[in-house]
Formats: C-alpha cells, structure tokens, sequence
C-alpha cells in the first residue's frame, strides 16, 4: 500500500518539475505561466491554504486543490511541450539552481512571516505598557 503512495508521490512531483520546464517554454501562452508560477509556488511552499493540523479538511488541499490545479495547467499547455517537459522531468533536477532558489524562496517567507510576528505581536505589546 505504501508503495502506491509513494509511486504517486513521485509521479505528483515529476508533474511539477514539467510544469516548472514547461513554464520555461516561449510556446506555452503568459496566463498559463502565470498559474504555473502560483501552483508550483504553493507546491513547494511550506505554508498551505487549509492548515494541514484541521482534521480531514486540513489534507483537501494536498489530495484534492494540488491535483486539480495540475490538471488545469496541463490544459493550458500545447500537448507536445508537455509531452516534451514530461520526458525531460523523468531524467531528475539536473539545475541544482531550482532546488536553491525554492529553498530560498521557502526561507524569505518564513523569515517574512516571523519578521510580521515579532512586530505586530511583540512591538504592540510593548508599546502597550
């Protein structure tokens, strides 16, 4: 059972990774890489819509919104490039550069969020007293 999910796992990413080449395509039209950068950016992001913490709602996102927006780009995009993109993502990250920036990405928004944090919260209950 295991490996199922873990062979649709890995086939969810590589759909991802083809989106991300495919977003580098000039054939593939501007609004489709403009939902391409929002999917995959909330792919790989750290923060989801629905907190996965809520029961049972807190996974829809991941099971249901994830693979709905996949299916969406994918008809957005001509049937060769992604066919094209497929091929190529099968072969693996070989730009070690998206992994860094999607690291990066992952980390300004955390030390973004933190930053708000500490200002709203602790600024104002400082100057409170």
């Amino acid at each position: 059972m295991f490996s199922k999910w873990k062979e649709k796992a890995k086939k969810l990413k590589q759909e991802i990774y083809a989106l991300y080449l495919a977003y580098k395509d000039p054939r593939v039209s501007w609004y489709a890489k403009i939902f391409i950068v929002i999917l995959v950016g909330y792919a790989i992001s750290p923060i989801d819509l629905i907190p996965d913490f809520i029961p049972i709602i807190g996974y829809l996102d991941d099971l249901i919104l994830l693979p709905l927006g996949i299916v969406l780009a994918i008809k957005m995009i001509p049937r060769e490039v992604m066919e094209e993109c497929r091929k190529e993502s099968t072969k693996g990250i070989k730009d070690k550069k998206i992994a860094v920036i999607g690291l990066i990405i992952i980390i300004s928004i955390w030390v973004v969020l933190l930053y708000l944090i500490f200002t709203k919260v602790i600024f104002y209950k400082i100057k409170s007293y």
